[in-house]
């Protein structure tokens, strides 16, 4: 499995959400924060590609069902 395919939405947020924590503190050195800064934005950026993919996936769904609603619908 790819690091991609293994890539789990809702966890890094939780990640995301502890770096934002972490950087509210006010005891972490310019060091630490400009460190977990840093991993933040690489974590966010994952994040929005995700959340990109699901875009374009949902627009592709919604183009084929309007496309196929002259076929009719084996569901119904």
């Amino acid at each position: 499995m790819t690091k991609e395919k293994s890539f789990k939405f809702e966890s890094a947020m939780e990640e995301l959400e502890k770096i934002v924590a972490q950087l509210e503190e006010e005891n972490s050195s310019l060091e630490k924060s400009l460190e977990l800064y840093e991993k933040g934005v690489k974590i966010a950026e994952k994040l929005r590609k995700h959340l990109d993919d699901a875009e374009q996936r949902i627009e592709v769904l919604k183009k084929n069902k309007n496309t196929s609603s002259d076929v009719e619908d084996p569901i119904n």
